[in-house]
């Protein structure tokens, strides 16, 4: 089992999907029981529930159910055992991290507004500034003036620097904040981007620009585009990470508000769909409620079943 203070941390953040898997599956398996295919049933509908997604969610019933011979006694922690590790085979992928070698570091942040990019980007640059390294914000969002005083205010909490310039051109913003990056010896670079999802065409134009302009400074930049998806939408997620990936290159994702929801395995959803692995996690709405993650312990977190839960 996992100990440490970043997994209780974890835990807790997980607390409302955590339910929808213990609470309900040890109502299943009260003593030792048979497993019947109506059991089956419900375990596949626990898995719905908390976003898995159905197809997904068959799958795993099918591997249940190979693994399992029916009418005969199983105890729920094999069964738990044997689903966290069917989670963690299918979630199996490493995002990666910052190579030394790219200096700076250019993060390219992208997301329907009202996914927490802002906030977002605010926890990554304490999340790097606490790393030592040295951050540089850039307002990228200039026609949103709200987006532009948010960032300063998580500029200023973290310790980042910032490049603001309101109704500006978005690229023209990025590029004066390149050529000031690789001038003032950042280390990494985060770039804020409009979400307007709804006029998709001129979404793909702008961002299309800033790539052009961020190469013209840093040729093989950005070295990472982070998609941030809300986990309180569920599906709706998905069908964003869909649409965004369509409009450009998403290379991993930022699930934000997994606090707030009950349907925590929506992580597992877009990764079985998109195979674009989850790099960051937001799991409470301060500075530092902010995770890389990691498969072993979101699974385990999801699962675990304490009497003091």
């Amino acid at each position: 089992m996992i100990f440490s203070s970043a997994f209780n941390r974890l835990k807790q953040g997980l607390s409302k999907s955590r339910t929808q898997f213990s609470n309900r599956l040890s109502k299943l398996f009260t003593g030792s029981v048979p497993l019947t295919e109506d059991m089956l049933e419900q375990i596949e509908e626990i898995l719905i529930s908390a976003d898995i997604g159905v197809e997904l969610s068959m799958e795993i019933i099918e591997d249940l159910r190979k693994n399992f011979p029916l009418n005969q006694v199983v105890e729920m922690d094999a069964v738990v055992k044997f689903l966290k590790s069917d989670l963690m085979r299918r979630m199996d992928v490493e995002a990666g991290d910052i190579r030394s070698i790219d200096r700076p570091h250019v993060i390219l942040v992208v997301g329907v507004n009202g996914t927490g990019k802002t906030t977002s980007i605010g926890k990554l640059s304490q999340h790097y500034i606490s790393q030592g390294k040295k951050v540089l914000l850039v307002a990228g969002d200039t026609f949103r003036a709200a987006a532009i005083e948010q960032l300063a205010v998580w500029s200023e909490r973290s310790g980042a620097e910032l490049v603001r310039k309101e109704a500006a051109d978005p690229s023209s913003v990025v590029y004066d904040a390149l050529q000031s990056a690789r001038q003032r010896d950042i280390d990494v670079v985060i770039i804020d981007t409009a979400g307007r999802l709804h006029t998709q065409k001129n979404l793909m134009i702008e961002l299309d620009k800033i790539q052009r302009v961020v190469k013209k400074v840093i040729p093989e930049a950005p070295h990472e585009t982070v998609l941030t998806i809300d986990a309180t939408t569920g599906q709706n997620g998905l069908i964003q990470a869909m649409q965004f990936s369509e409009v450009t290159p998403v290379d991993h994702l930022f699930l934000t508000k997994l606090d707030g929801t009950a349907k925590g395995g929506i992580a597992i959803a877009i990764h079985h769909n998109l195979d674009i692995p989850v790099k960051y996690i937001g799991i409470g709405e301060q500075i530092d409620d902010i995770q890389d993650f990691d498969v072993v312990s979101y699974v385990e977190a999801l699962f675990e079943v304490r009497s003091s839960d």
